[in-house]
């Protein structure tokens, strides 16, 4: 058994990053508070840095990536 994903899972696991780029860059919602907030951010930070430290990685561009965990 292999712990290399799928290309369609590699895929999906590209398009969870961007969600966590995406929600980083947004910013903190009006309606949310300072708390829940800060802990988003680092749960994101968390799944974009072990995300990012995967081998699998092949064409994709993870700059996006690299610079919301920094």
């Amino acid at each position: 058994m292999t712990d290399t994903p799928t290309p369609e899972e590699i895929a999906q696991h590209y398009t969870a990053m961007g969600h966590s780029v995406d929600l980083i860059n947004a910013g903190q919602p009006e309606d949310m508070s300072d708390d829940d907030w800060a802990d988003t951010v680092s749960r994101n930070v968390e799944h974009l840095k072990l995300m990012v430290a995967k081998d699998y990685w092949t064409t994709e561009d993870l700059t996006a990536a690299n610079a919301a965990a920094a």
